[in-house]
């Protein structure tokens, strides 16, 4: 297994952690995780060197946690970094701050968390989190000894992530990161500005929700066939993460054996870098992916909020995805992800978002193409 330095931290971290939110469950229930499976997955991952398991309070409805702290029936705590998150969009009022450290603490049958995150901050939970002075309580957690290095997870556009980084301390983010998203949310500028603090930087969704590691469609194979490259697409993949300058760390939420093996194998391969063949390669993947964009949407939000409530960039994310992925069952299940009432046809053609729009899209047209491509008959 290959380490590295977790930024400013002072810890040695292995290239690859293991995501406590994809489980094995029993009958398709996500709160019911297949214990002797996972446990299995989670022994093979230890046992060759991964050193970091990251959980979070809603992941598997809630028994991720609950998981965890089972597992030193079975390993020593000290083998492993635990990595947690602070429920944001729970806290209502300051007390709930060590209510729901306190609960984790317990669930996961530990005095301290190694790795604690504010978990998904947007500009909404981060204006209510500093409102309730989750910074303050931060450094105090951490000085008591309850918390080890504070963190934050990133779902939100690059100015928001330039303000959190000003107002504490950081030692480590979490952000999604893949060579089809080096300009989302925090992206490239987010991971160079982090590096230059010296912060420890962990990839999430390196094969976009595994989007990456599925047989990709018949023009992006095309490329592929016509390349020399003969491995898979998750080990391109991996990586091109992996060799990105700043990156301590991805995540990978494995569901089973087998993908725990391949990942580890790849993790603890001699070299990590890609060949510049192979560079070339992710470079034609990404252009031929991104050429089966549907709605030129840059998410910038100018045309928010809609006075209909249209969740507007969030359709157009999900159309996109399911389109550069030919993956249109994908598509109409995330879709159902976004409210009935902010769904693209409670549009009413106002055309007050197209005024606003620097990309000049036509977004009452392209909201009518999404909703037809991914609302289910």
């Amino acid at each position: 297994m290959n380490y590295r330095e977790f930024g400013k931290t002072g810890k040695k971290v292995s290239v690859l952690g293991f995501g406590l939110m994809r489980l094995p469950v029993i009958a398709g229930d996500i709160s019911r995780i297949d214990e002797e499976k996972s446990l299995e997955m989670v022994q093979y991952a230890i046992e060759n060197g991964v050193n970091y398991l990251d959980t979070a309070y809603p992941y598997h409805g809630g028994e991720s946690e609950n998981f965890t702290g089972k597992l030193w029936q079975h390993i020593k705590r000290d083998q492993v970094y635990i990595a947690d998150k602070l429920p944001s969009w729970l806290i209502k009022e300051p007390g709930d701050l060590d209510k729901y450290l306190l609960e984790q603490l317990d669930k996961l049958h530990t005095e301290r968390i190694d790795f604690y995150l504010l978990h998904a901050l947007n500009a909404r939970s981060w204006e209510n989190l500093k409102k309730n002075g989750a910074l303050e309580w931060l450094a105090e957690k951490q000085k008591a000894g309850l918390i080890g290095h504070a963190g934050f997870s990133f779902h939100d556009k690059y100015e928001v992530f330039e303000d959190i980084m000003g107002s504490y301390d950081w030692e480590f983010c979490q952000i999604q990161y893949n060579y089809l998203d080096k300009g989302f949310q925090a992206g490239e500028k987010g991971l160079i500005i982090a590096r230059n603090r010296g912060m420890g930087v962990i990839a999430m969704e390196p094969l976009r929700g595994g989007l990456l590691a599925k047989q990709p469609p018949a023009d992006v194979q095309n490329v592929i066939n016509s390349s020399e490259y003969t491995d898979s697409q998750v080990s391109l993949s991996l990586r091109w993460v992996w060799q990105q300058a700043g990156i301590g760390m991805l995540l990978s939420g494995m569901s089973e054996l087998e993908q725990v093996k391949e990942n580890v194998k790849l993790a603890s391969s001699e070299n990590l870098a890609l060949s510049e063949n192979e560079q070339n390669l992710v470079l034609q993947l990404e252009k031929a992916y991104k050429s089966r964009i549907k709605v030129p949407c840059t998410a910038c939000n100018y045309c928010m909020p809609c006075p209909q409530g249209v969740a507007i960039p969030s359709i157009f994310h999900f159309y996109n995805t399911a389109s550069i992925f030919d993956d249109q069952a994908w598509g109409r299940k995330s879709y159902t992800f976004i409210n009935e009432k902010n769904q693209a046809d409670k549009c009413v053609q106002c055309g007050i978002c197209e005024t606003k729009c620097p990309q000049q899209i036509s977004i009452m047209s392209a909201l009518q193409q999404a909703d037809k491509f991914l609302r289910k008959a």
